[in-house]
């Protein structure tokens, strides 16, 4: 992390760096979060007096630095390691209770060795999610998952959002979704089963299915690093096309997302394919198509194709009030025209702007960029 750096990562629209404790005045210079890495930042340290007393140390130098956002723990913990884990993140929010302690999880498709749980697929991944939140009692959900492959997507990247979704609604959490933005494995291109470095477009509906379920937070996998390609930048600094196109893609992630965080993800439906994780669009939405998306068979391995309608509102004692929906087509290669009914007049999202729209009625016809979505809500006034 240097100034250089940082002044990309700003113009590009990033607002959260790993930082050592020394980087966190670079970080500041140029108004960045920072997510601080060091080695004291284990569970073991707690164990060892010396270490302990170093831990302290650090913690009472960052906690009152303007840039620190968070510490970082670990990445992809088996279960047995919760109850060190949980230990430690108890030692920090008494420490420290402003700044939070990062762990981010393992996907679906990590083995029940890797997970530290038992059961199928979907029995495994949940127990070791229920763990993970009773006994660590984390302040925010963040796990990983990598679906793009030279030989096509992998079938549970909607599984994956739906299990953290359901996770984060019960314990009542945010969570953030770390999605994939290089190739990990050298000279693969000819092997389907490895990844394969996505696109703008395809940035683009990682990002807005992303925001779809819920999420209040993205990370890129990865930003630069040795031996991989694509990424966000090259070694010597240069920007990838994947950072010229996230430049508005991350703006357009905050500004919805800072609609949304003030309510409550109520629902999230798939109209077109049904991919595993999926739940089909109700006949009694509040919103609706028209005219409704024909079903689509799923073969996995395809890409997803079809709409994402996601419900946002507010949950009262006695009901519950639908007041926006965020609408993703799923298909990057193809943009789409969509017609939208509301239940009244509605408004749509300019994200790009920050601005509410009018629309004549109760309908919107919404244009949809590959892979990309469009945030509507009833009028204000309208709302009853």
């Amino acid at each position: 992390m240097n100034d250089a750096a940082a002044e990309q990562l700003v113009e590009g629209g990033w607002n959260l760096v790993w930082c050592h404790e020394k980087e966190l005045d670079v970080a500041q210079r140029h108004g960045l979060r920072g997510l601080l890495y060091d080695p004291l930042l284990n569970p073991a340290a707690l164990d060892n007096p010396k270490q302990r007393e170093a831990l302290d140390a650090l913690i009472n130098r960052v906690r009152q630095h303007p840039s620190l956002y968070a510490y970082f723990i670990v990445d992809e913990p088996n279960a047995s390691a919760f109850p060190a884990l949980g230990k430690l993140v108890a030692y920090l929010r008494e420490r420290d209770p402003s700044h939070l302690a990062y762990i981010n999880l393992f996907p679906t498709y990590a083995n029940n060795e890797q997970l530290g749980t038992k059961g199928d697929r979907i029995t495994a991944y949940k127990e070791y999610l229920r763990q993970y939140v009773e006994v660590v009692r984390p302040s925010l959900l963040s796990y990983d998952h990598y679906q793009f492959m030279n030989g096509g997507d992998t079938p549970e990247y909607f599984l994956n959002l739906a299990l953290i979704r359901e996770k984060a609604l019960e314990s009542g959490l945010p969570f953030l979704n770390i999605v994939q933005a290089s190739c990990w494995v050298p000279n693969s291109a000819g092997s389907p089963h490895a990844p394969r470095v996505p696109n703008g477009d395809e940035m683009r509906y990682l990002v807005y299915t992303t925001l779809a379920y819920g999420a209040q937070g993205i990370s890129y996998y990865v930003y630069c690093y040795p031996n991989h390609e694509g990424g966000i930048a090259r070694a010597d600094g240069t920007p990838t096309p994947l950072y010229h196109a996230l430049k508005s893609l991350n703006r357009e992630f905050v500004a919805i997302a800072k609609e949304l965080q003030p309510l409550i993800s109520l629902g999230v439906y798939h109209a077109g394919m049904q991919p595993p994780g999926a739940v089909p669009l109700p006949k009694d939405s509040v919103f609706t198509f028209d005219p409704p998306v024909s079903p689509i068979p799923y073969k996995p391995g395809e890409r997803v194709r079809g709409l994402l309608l996601s419900e946002f509102g507010l949950r009262g004692k006695t009901n519950t009030m639908v007041t926006h929906a965020l609408i993703v087509n799923l298909d990057y290669k193809t943009e789409q025209v969509v017609k939208l009914n509301g239940p009244a007049q509605l408004e749509v999202f300019d994200a790009m702007e920050g601005k509410w729209l009018s629309v004549d009625g109760k309908s919107a016809e919404l244009h949809l960029m590959r892979g990309g979505g469009k945030l509507v809500r009833v009028r204000q006034s309208d709302k009853n």
